[in-house]
């Protein structure tokens, strides 16, 4: 059914949220080199060939490859980092649990016994420059393997006192640190044989406290987990529970009796997992994308975290270290248009929630990065957070417009600091126009597949957006248009500056 919304001229303030809300990760496997998931095919992306269900999960060569180690002295990348503004930057993932840090090349390039790669000094330093250069601050997570220590043994700090030191006294000191990545999934992270859960609640104390002791000024972020609330159980259509038959553990259990306070509370979200891991349940199809269900998935998963971050972080914000598309890379639709409403309305619904940050996973790898691997060519979500950090600011309003098909309407002060209100209008109706009345003179910037959903580039105002001549970005402007009505179109995001 066809919806009209009315915007208005004064609203009530809701919170203030964090200016670095839209942030990233550059996966650690990213800078060492490494395995990550397969790049879909052409036609798979444009959905016209099926991807194949996996079921045999001991053969991780059906679904990923060996990835050499991105180029982070890249003037394309940096620059377009940089455009996207200040932001945090979250060097992690499961191959972060089995790094050694070879910062005197003791073994060589040689992994260790214990460890599954290794990160040599010239890489991370490249990794810090770039930090330097976007004007990021730098979060991680330690290494926390059988080479580290044995279950049994409290976590020894060593490995994550180089990896410190080194940052610090090359002018890019880590501002933030997370234990250990994805700890809830156990065997799967490449913990210790035998780790347990009263055993990384021993080792996140003796973390916290090695933290306050040594690096007093960073902060101490928690406790990284995925998937333990129930994201899927009582919505239709996505394909079953996540993560079935995995050893997962309650964050209740990974903190235990909790002695050393975090200074924020972390987690992961994804809107379910993609056709590589559809056997494992928590798979959408692909025309469940714009549907209630779908894209309440970030919010519901918010509002679930709250009470935990209200009883380990009260008064704290959440940050989300991993979230994108879906799990297991992205669907193979998430390179294209189709995942701007999902992106944008995460962000959209999470300001209402709470303040805090939202690493996206991640800015140049995998079919859901913000730039596509290699050539660093950037995606629709690219432009989509590069017009919501230019356009949205940090004061959060009621939008006076309750959440239905066709009118998810968010609403925040203007970026540039001018009164006035910035909303974001998503219509999620496949078939229908919302129409939205606008009070008084705005400028509109409307935001469409380009020709179709499942379109690589998009459209600002019916302009495709895509870099020109010496990586020079495209023109964000928007069109300036009179009080009255508008329109947004079937799967459209439009932003109104009034």
């Amino acid at each position: 059914m066809a919806q009209h919304v009315e915007l208005k001229t004064v609203l009530g303030e809701i919170r203030k949220v964090n200016p670095m809300l839209i942030s990233y990760n550059v996966e650690m496997t990213e800078v060492t080199g490494g395995t990550f998931w397969k790049a879909y095919t052409d036609a798979q992306v444009d959905g016209t060939e099926e991807f194949p269900v996996i079921k045999d999960w001991s053969n991780m060569g059906n679904l990923q490859q060996w990835y050499d180690p991105i180029d982070t002295t890249n003037e394309r990348l940096i620059k377009l980092a940089k455009e996207l503004g200040p932001a945090w930057i979250r060097v992690s993932g499961t191959w972060a649990n089995k790094t050694y840090y070879d910062f005197d090349n003791k073994y060589g390039g040689k992994v260790p016994e214990g460890f599954q790669n290794v990160l040599t000094k010239e890489r991370w330093l490249h990794l810090l420059d770039f930090v330097r250069a976007v004007g990021g601050k730098l979060l991680v997570s330690i290494a926390n393997c059988p080479g580290i220590h044995s279950a049994d043994e409290p976590m020894p700090f060593e490995q994550a006192d180089l990896l410190f030191r080194t940052s610090k006294e090359y002018g890019v000191p880590i501002s933030a640190a997370e234990f250990t990545n994805e700890p809830n999934l156990i065997a799967l992270s490449g913990l210790p044989k035998g780790y347990t859960a009263e055993d990384h609640a021993r080792d996140h104390d003796l973390f916290g406290d090695w933290l306050r002791e040594n690096y007093p000024e960073c902060l101490f972020v928690g406790p990284c987990t995925v998937g333990d609330i129930n994201l899927f159980g009582s919505l239709e259509g996505a394909g079953g529970g996540m993560a079935a038959g995995f050893q997962m553990v309650t964050t209740e259990q990974l903190l235990g009796e909790y002695k050393s306070p975090m200074d924020v509370f972390s987690y992961h979200y994804y809107n379910g997992v993609s056709e590589r891991g559809a056997a494992m349940g928590g798979h959408w199809p692909y025309q469940a994308i714009l549907s209630e269900q779908y894209l309440a998935v970030a919010g519901n998963c918010a509002r679930q975290y709250v009470a935990r971050r209200d009883k380990y972080v009260p008064g704290g914000e959440m940050w989300v270290t991993e979230s994108g598309d879906a799990g297991c890379g992205g669907n193979t639709w998430a390179s294209t248009y189709c995942d701007v409403p999902r992106t944008l309305n995460e962000l959209g619904d999470f300001c209402t929630v709470t303040s805090g940050v939202i690493f996206h996973n991640t800015l140049a790898s995998s079919d859901y990065g913000y730039l596509k691997h290699g050539s660093f060519d950037p995606r629709p979500n690219y432009f989509a957070v590069k017009l919501w950090n230019t356009l949205m600011g940090t004061t959060v309003y009621a939008s006076g417009e309750e959440i239905r098909e066709g009118a998810h309407v968010y609403a925040h002060s203007r970026r540039d600091g001018k009164d006035g209100i910035a909303y974001l209008v998503i219509n999620n109706s496949q078939t229908d126009e919302t129409t939205v009345s606008i009070p008084k003179d705005a400028t509109v910037y409307a935001l469409t597949g380009n020709g179709k959903m499942r379109s690589r580039t998009m459209l600002l105002n019916g302009r495709e957006l895509v870099l020109g001549e010496g990586d020079s970005l495209p023109s964000l402007e928007g069109e300036q248009v009179s009080a009255g009505e508008i329109k947004v179109a079937p799967g459209g995001c439009t932003f109104i500056v009034i």
